[in-house]
């Protein structure tokens, strides 16, 4: 099994020729980003191929969520990726308005033949432990994109009460997102500083469990983006308004401490 480490484009600035350019020089396998927003369709293929680099579309679904779901699935897979990210349906639909919207997600995925890693995200239905977990139960077939940063900021938690449905998230899932959350929030401010110590080992704990499942299955890719936010999302200094660390290393730091882990 290979591992394959892609660098998200959010938060990263200037011409997208030079973007793809420094992930590459920096030993990245791909990059993630929302397909939506690239500009140049052309453009950006051809980049992606002058720099060996592979692409895992993100996809939000809006306004009408089934429809917006087919649309994005199909601008996805114009890019013959392995798999594509979800932000899909809404926190707010009804328990069995979110497993009818997925039933319908997943005819979709099978018509494209391409994995839907759905996102444990908030403002979405996978937004907390308990919801995933009653989902999960009822669609066999869901895949997901695990990101456990915002379960511990919804539930103000390190999970310790939600072992089950962590346990079958970690099963289900065929891509994760690497970043450290905490009680309050779904992204520290450092991982790499001592006052993280401990939250940065829970999760590398988390970590190590998915690599050990996508080894069990006896996948060919094992993926992961480190996926750390900027401003707001990340915390500045009161005044300045200084980011509280640098976006790009604590991305690259992210990425090294999971090689170590495929490693290990």
């Amino acid at each position: 099994m290979q591992l394959k480490v892609y660098k998200s484009l959010w938060g990263m600035t200037g011409a997208i020729r030079d973007q793809l350019s420094q992930i590459s020089i920096a030993g990245y396998d791909g990059v993630e980003s929302a397909c939506e927003e690239i500009a140049d369709r052309d453009q950006f293929r051809q980049l992606l191929t002058d720099h060996s680099l592979d692409y895992i579309p993100l996809i939000y679904t809006e306004g009408d969520h089934y429809e917006s779901f087919k649309r994005l699935v199909e601008l996805a897979a114009s890019y013959s990726p392995q798999k594509i990210v979800a932000h899909a349906g809404r926190d707010l639909m009804s328990f069995d308005e979110q497993v009818t919207f997925f039933n319908y997600a997943l005819k979709v995925e099978q018509e494209y033949g391409i994995h839907v890693a759905h996102e444990t995200h908030r403002r979405r239905p996978l937004f907390s432990p308990m919801n995933t977990l009653a989902l999960l139960k009822e669609l066999p077939d869901l895949k997901l994109n695990i990101d456990l940063s915002h379960w511990c900021c919804v539930t103000e938690s390190m999970l310790d009460d939600h072992e089950e449905a962590v346990q079958m998230a970690l099963q289900r899932s065929v891509h994760l997102h690497a970043r450290v959350g905490y009680e309050n929030g779904p992204q520290v401010p450092d991982p790499r500083v001592r006052e993280w110590e401990a939250h940065q080992g829970r999760f590398e704990k988390w970590w190590k469990q998915y690599v050990e499942i996508q080894r069990g299955r006896g996948g060919v890719i094992c993926s992961v983006t480190p996926e750390y936010g900027p401003p707001s999302y990340m915390q500045t200094i009161p005044s300045t308004g200084m980011p509280a660390a640098d976006l790009w290393e604590v991305c690259l730091w992210t990425a090294m401490r999971f090689r170590e882990i495929y490693k290990s």
